[in-house]
């Protein structure tokens, strides 16, 4: 083409009709063919919470997280929409409570968190005045906690705290059941799902059966016992000095006070001890066990332990108290979690009953030896004599018609004693001049026991009657305060609780009386004058150490009946052996008068 012809026109023309048609084609198939826009703007990856990252978090927001990454910016591909939960969301629209009854306990439940918030026993009483049915859970302490009885135990906090604050549908369908019963308590808020089912029957015993899932999958679980335990209204000790934590490992019980429970920090989520029979939290006649199902084997069961912090006012000032926690689990792959719980008294009997047996939570001390044949010997006595003060003082006349012969023997012994004292005595004198590290001392025991093997007298004799007794207090002291039967057991007029201190101190100071009486007429077996001061003074401090102590009032009627019947058997004794007139001193080569 020549260049300096002139441009064509109507070229010019067809390119700009050319490029509007384009434009025309291009506008329509977008419009009625092309892709659709996507309806919500395209994120960047985004990782999607198994659970509501925080408590409370609503069912809607909940599903709304999407679980898979949103395609690129400028893809062609539908934005996929988001996936229906794994469970269905399930709350309560309120609030209720459901209150549990048979005429043993009474159980309210509330439906948030499916816990317990009170647990009467209906056959004992409280110590306030005036006395109210024991009542075993501490609202005031739950509140400010933050824990109830039968809450679950996470091994992921924010799991945990979402479950025990959700309000659970319920299947009581009035707010009283009568047992035996069954109630569920079901929530879910589409990714964290619990279910709770409890038996009751016509004991303590109580059957549950907890389901833990996250998006459909079961999960490890605990119920535990949370926000103290046992009666708030004893004085002395105060209650917290009573309260326990326990389990049993080879049939082997171990407790754990108070004091030396670790806090929450020390037990990291996930950490557990296996190998349990039961566990529990219990105080001095009370306990909560919890307890494998029927028929599984030994060392089932998983518990962790801990202490909480209560915080309250007293006098004015700001106290803090120890709350002992228990949670008890089986082993991961068991579910649901499947339990028997036992909340009631510490009845020696009904718990050997048990299984497993539990008689071992009645604590009798290291003398248990003694003090478990006293208790049954004392519950025979109580089957023929119903008051527990009348059987107490029919066991005392028993044991000392026991031990009359022995008191027999012992005043034989102490009359040998006290012929022989001013020889004894004229012995000691020649060597008191002398320490007690220096040798000749041995000389002086020699002489002593020499005139002990001439008269026939074992020194130790005098002394058996009296030996004996210390056991037997110590053995019905620990019977007598750790046992149900004597708790709030009355005996007569001012006696209401033969378990706890005398109110009015009357027992301590005839108890006295009647040990310095009957020491009184129980011939000496030593002249010296120390030793006879200190004779007078025992009656005098054993009073005093049941005023200061708050010992069972049940002792001190063992101890003054025993005074009483001593002052008898020794009127008896001086009237048919009388004393003998003192042995004059024998002059010899051991015993020669210095």
């Amino acid at each position: 083409m020549n260049p300096n012809q002139p441009k064509d026109k109507f070229s010019e023309l067809r390119l700009l009709l050319a490029a509007l048609l384009c434009m025309v084609v291009v506008i329509v198939w977008t419009k009625y063919f092309g892709p659709k826009p996507p309806l919500n703007p395209t994120q960047g990856p985004q990782a999607t919470p198994s659970a509501p990252a925080t408590p409370g978090t609503t069912p809607s927001n909940a599903s709304a997280k999407s679980d898979h990454t949103s395609p690129a910016a400028g893809t062609p591909s539908a934005a996929r929409a988001a996936p229906a939960p794994a469970t269905p969301p399930k709350s309560a629209q309120e609030e209720r409570s459901v209150v549990v009854e048979n005429d043993l306990y009474r159980v309210e439940f509330s439906n948030r968190g499916a816990v317990v918030k009170s647990w009467q026993l209906k056959k004992y009483k409280d110590d306030s005045n005036p006395p109210q049915t024991l009542d075993l859970v501490h609202p005031k302490v739950s509140e400010q906690t933050g824990g109830w009885p039968m809450a679950v135990v996470l091994d992921n906090a924010d799991w945990e705290k979402a479950a025990n604050g959700g309000l659970y549908e319920t299947s009581a369908a009035s707010g009283n059941l009568r047992a035996p019963a069954d109630l569920e308590f079901s929530w879910s808020d589409g990714h964290l799902a619990v279910t709770k089912r409890f038996h009751f029957d016509h004991t303590y015993v109580v059957r549950i059966e907890t389901s833990v899932t996250v998006d459909g999958k079961p999960v490890h679980a605990a119920i535990a016992w949370l926000g103290g335990f046992g009666d708030l209204t004893v004085t002395n000790p105060i209650p917290i000095e009573t309260v326990e934590i326990f389990y049993a490992e080879n049939g082997k019980i171990t407790v754990i006070p108070h004091k030396k429970l670790e806090t929450i920090e020390k037990w990291p989520p996930g950490v557990w001890q296996g190998g349990k029979d039961f566990t529990g939290v219990e105080d001095r006649y009370f306990a909560a066990a919890f307890l494998p199902p029927n028929g599984s084997a030994p060392q089932s069961l998983q518990t962790r332990y801990w202490k909480g912090a209560y915080s309250y006012k007293q006098d004015n000032q700001d106290k803090t108290e120890d709350v002992p926690q228990v949670a008890t689990a089986q082993p991961e792959l068991q579910q649901p979690l499947n339990l028997r719980l036992y909340v009631g008294p510490k009845d020696y009997d009904d718990l050997k009953k048990m299984n497993p047996p539990l008689q071992g939570l009645v604590n009798f001390g290291w003398l248990e030896f003694i003090a478990d044949p006293l208790f049954h010997l004392l519950k025979w006595i109580h089957g023929w004599v119903p008051n527990w003060g009348w059987a107490i003082v029919v066991l005392t006349l028993a044991l000392n018609m026991v031990l009359f012969p022995l008191r027999i023997s012992s005043y034989r012994t102490t009359l040998k004693m006290q012929r022989v004292a001013p020889e004894i005595k004229a012995i000691q004198d020649r060597y008191k001049k002398y320490s007690m590290r220096d040798p000749r001392k041995a000389e002086m025991n020699k002489e002593v026991m020499a005139v002990y093997q001439r008269e026939g007298v074992n020194p130790v004799g005098g002394c058996i009657p009296q030996l004996l007794q210390f056991p037997i207090w110590f053995g019905l002291y620990r019977a007598l305060q750790g046992t149900i039967e004597l708790r709030h057991a009355p005996w007569f007029w001012w006696i209401r609780d033969l378990s706890a201190k005398d109110p009015y101190y009357i027992l301590p100071v005839l108890m006295g009386v009647s040990m310095y009486f009957s020491s009184k007429m129980t011939p000496m077996t030593s002249a010296d004058p120390q030793q006879q001061a200190m004779m007078k003074f025992m009656p005098i401090s054993m009073a005093a150490l049941f005023i200061v102590i708050p010992y069972p009032s049940g002792l001190a009627v063992y101890i003054l009946t025993s005074g009483l019947v001593g002052i008898l058997q020794q009127w008896y004794l001086n009237k048919k052996h009388p004393m003998p007139a003192p042995a004059k001193v024998v002059r010899g080569k051991q015993n020669r008068k210095v």
